[in-house]
């Protein structure tokens, strides 16, 4: 068994990981910029190394300094969380040419997802259905133009690279599209040091599901059923369910097998979740990207299955047995999870600040995975996630009422948070209905 595991990353997702690493027996070690010394995840870890200044380029994103870290600290696997270096296949290879444990997939299953049109290309040759699409990254606007003339209008305009909702938009001709292309590139220029652009059919009436999977040291891809991720703004996640309300047993079985069909494809091994699009007119569904780590939403597919994901992740990556049986996986109700941002609950704007109280709900039945507590400083160096508000119930109508309890119960003081704005989602007669789509939050904040 692993002896210690570093884990690169901050916030909730490094306290979450730390919590199953020490509950297995295992020493955590926790690395943190200046901006975090006093975060919670650094008082739990068994020790914590001071990676450099706030900036994630002189901290998080620094691998010299986390392998260093590790050295120093005698850890023996590192553990990247979700974000920062945790998709960064050079990472990856270098955390194993130190002779460590990489708790993720194999290096080379990270490069061949992290190139958008790659990935669409490879999913094809497998047999899970894409979108139409560029079959070559888009580097210069006369062939996004022709692409766009192939696929037919609206198109989505993507960035290869990278994930977020950055470098995406939506146009429904071709000024629309120059615009959005130009705005495209320079932001994947930006934030991913890659101009290439994807443009793919847009579905207007559409879902965004997701499928978790595991792939075991044995070979074996085990799907863990479905969640529904169509609560966006701004091309990112609010909130996630699971299961999908608006998916059916039949289309469930079809998307599941699509998943295990993508990891086999790679011979993936680890946690990794396969994004898809359903067009809820249709009913069709179509391949999106494939996320080669722990997702920020993974805590929903924990509470209907009772797996422990961070425990599988580690016990994969030891090269052992998994701690459940593969061949029965039964989710049980219905979960609900909620993300918590230090953020204007009207126009989505960071508002970073001392946070003065915290007051959070507990109980059977409610899980909070937080990263901050009173007195801590929210800086805008970093995503403004505070903290994720997941229930469970016996079933959707059961879970969303105590939904709608936790975040009434929930304060935070000393920076807005976007508690209200889920107050209203869980208020509002589209998403309690379960018929909504990726477009729910614009028609909430018109």
């Amino acid at each position: 068994m692993l002896e210690s595991v570093l884990v690169a990353n901050r916030g909730e997702i490094a306290l979450r990981v730390i919590r199953t690493v020490r509950r297995m027996g295992i020493r955590a070690i926790a690395v943190f910029s200046e901006a975090d010394a006093d975060l919670p995840f650094t008082a739990e870890a068994d020790a914590a190394v001071l990676l450099g200044p706030p900036p994630p380029a002189s901290s998080y994103l620094n691998a010299a300094a986390v392998l260093e870290a590790a050295r120093k600290t005698g850890a023996r696997a590192i553990h990247p969380g979700y974000g920062f270096l945790a998709e960064n296949a050079a990472f990856a290879a270098a955390v194993l040419a130190a002779g460590l444990t990489w708790v993720g997939p194999q290096p080379a299953a990270i490069e061949q997802m992290s190139d958008k049109v790659s990935a669409r290309n490879l999913m094809e040759r497998a047999g899970v259905p894409v979108a139409a699409g560029s079959s070559e990254p888009v580097t210069d606007i006369g062939a996004a133009i022709a692409d766009a003339g192939r696929i037919g209008y609206p198109v989505m305009i993507k960035a290869v690279a990278g994930g977020g909702g950055i470098g995406m938009s939506v146009a429904a001709d071709e000024d629309q599209l120059r615009a959005g292309f130009q705005t495209a590139r320079s932001r994947a220029e930006r934030f991913f040091g890659q101009p290439q652009i994807l443009v793919e059919r847009y579905v207007p009436s559409a879902r965004h599901v997701e499928v978790q999977i595991l792939g075991l040291s044995d070979g074996r891809i085990v799907a863990l059923g479905e969640r529904d991720c169509s609560v966006q703004r701004r091309h990112q996640k609010v909130a996630e369910e699971t299961p999908s309300p608006g998916v059916t047993p039949q289309l469930r079985a079809a998307l599941l097998a699509a998943a295990v069909r993508a990891g086999e494809a790679i011979g993936y091994q680890g946690a990794g979740t396969v994004e898809l699009l359903v067009d809820s007119v249709s009913g069709d569904f179509m391949f999106l990207e494939m996320n080669t780590r722990l997702q920020v939403e993974h805590p929903v597919t924990e509470l209907v299955t009772g797996i422990d994901l961070v425990e599988q992740q580690l016990l994969i990556a030891d090269g052992g047995p998994v701690s459940f049986d593969p061949r029965s996986v039964s989710p049980q109700g219905h979960a609900v999870e909620l993300r918590i941002y230090a953020e204007d609950p009207r126009r989505f704007l960071p508002s970073p600040g001392t946070i003065t109280g915290w007051q959070q709900p507990s109980g059977p039945h409610i899980r909070v995975d937080a990263g901050y507590a009173a007195g801590n400083t929210v800086t805008p160096h970093y995503d403004p996630l505070l903290a994720k508000l997941c229930v469970h119930g016996r079933d959707r109508d059961e879970a969303l009422e105590r939904a709608r309890q936790a975040v009434s119960a929930f304060q935070i003081t000393g920076v807005r948070t976007n508690l209200p704005f889920h107050a209203e989602l869980l208020a509002s007669s589209e998403f309690a209905s379960g018929h909504y789509d990726t477009s729910v939050v614009a028609r909430l904040r018109p």
